[in-house]
Order: C-alpha cells, then structure tokens, then sequence
C-alpha cells in the first residue's frame, strides 16, 4: 500500500504564493507519476499539473506559467509551486501517486484566495 500525505495549502489574497508539497511513502515500488488536481463544489475534479518518471511535466492551461510542478526524487515527494494566485484558483488540491500497479490519492489540502 502507498500512502499519500499533502501538506502547504492555506489562505491567501490574489496575487499571492503557496507551495503545496506531497509525500509517497510505502511499498512505493516502480513510481510512474505523481501530479496534482483540484476540485471545487460541485464541479468535477481537474488536472493542475503532473510529473512523469521521465521528468516531463503537463499543466494545465489555466495554470501555465503560475504553477510549477518539481519533484525531489530522494525524498518521493512532489511540490507545487503557485504564484500569482487568483480567486479562481480556490478549491481542494490533492495529490495523485500512480505506480505499476495502481494509483492512489492523498485526502486533499484546501487553498483558499481571496480578492
């Protein structure tokens, strides 16, 4: 089993940063990618941005050049850089590890941007 864990989100008016981090830990095995998505109420849940094993990356577009995805490969843990924040950008983020064998999902962090 792989256990998920995210950490940074918060509050934080438009304009601004927040690095949100995600750690993998147990039998991790062969990592195929680890990426992020987020959701609001009553929407369906949508891909921010994912690093592949191979280090190339996708972001959505509505993120493209404000967020950063990076990965620490020592540590299976993944961060997302956000700046420039907007209100739009104001849901549940949460964080997605996929390997040979399955895929599994952290229980989310909420980031919250204020006008």
């Amino acid at each position: 089993q792989v256990q998920v864990v995210e950490s940074g989100g918060g509050s934080v008016q438009a304009g601004g940063s927040l690095r949100l981090s995600c750690a993998a830990s147990g039998r991790i095995f062969r990592l195929y990618s680890m990426g992020w998505y987020r959701q609001t109420p009553g929407k369906q849940r949508e891909l921010v941005a994912t690093r592949l094993h191979n280090n190339d990356t996708n972001y959505s577009d509505s993120v493209k050049g404000r967020f950063t995805i990076s990965k620490d490969a020592t540590k299976s843990t993944v961060y997302l850089q956000m700046n420039d924040l907007k209100p739009d950008d104001t849901a549940v983020y949460s964080c997605r590890v996929v390997n040979n064998y399955s895929s599994y999902w952290g229980r989310g962090t909420q980031v919250t941007v204020s006008s």
